[in-house]
């Protein structure tokens, strides 16, 4: 069976945009003057590189190409391919064609934090193995959204 196709949220997952106040572990910093600060843990970045040796991992977010740019640096980690959505602002269920395309035929992945019931039945009908990662936004990426992914990635070779 092919790697699969991780894909990752930033709003919400990484940013953990939810909570009333910055968590524990995580830094803020104002990617986009005016808008505030974005909240980052630099301890994602070895998570991300974990799920980089598992799987063809990619951006799954509205930040589109300033994953990379702005996000990719604070973190220390190298540029992921970016799945390309539609100008912001976008519905959430507009995600799923260009994650479906992203995808293909292959296992994937999917670590958002709004999952929606286009995704979910987008899921439900693939023939290839679909796991949908809910995150909450007010905690964000935990460690245990990491381990499930690897395990479900592990499952895969048997």
């Amino acid at each position: 069976m092919s790697r699969p196709v991780l894909l990752l949220d930033l709003d919400g997952v990484l940013n953990p945009f939810g909570a009333s106040a910055c968590p524990d572990g995580y830094l803020e910093h104002e990617f986009y003057p005016g808008e505030g600060p974005e909240r980052y843990c630099p301890a994602h970045a070895s998570w991300i590189t974990e799920l980089a040796a598992v799987g063809d991992l990619h951006w799954a977010t509205g930040w589109g190409e300033d994953a990379n740019t702005l996000f990719a640096p604070r973190l220390g980690i190298a540029p992921l391919p970016v799945v390309t959505f539609p100008p912001l602002p976008f519905p959430p269920a507009s995600k799923v064609p260009a994650v479906a395309a992203a995808v293909g035929e292959r296992p994937a992945a999917w670590i958002d934090d709004n999952h929606t019931e286009a995704g979910r039945r987008w899921a439900a009908e693939r023939a290839a193995p679909t796991l949908l990662v809910p995150i909450d936004s007010a905690i964000g990426w935990t460690r245990g959204d990491v381990d499930r992914v690897l395990g479900w990635a592990a499952g895969l070779a048997d």
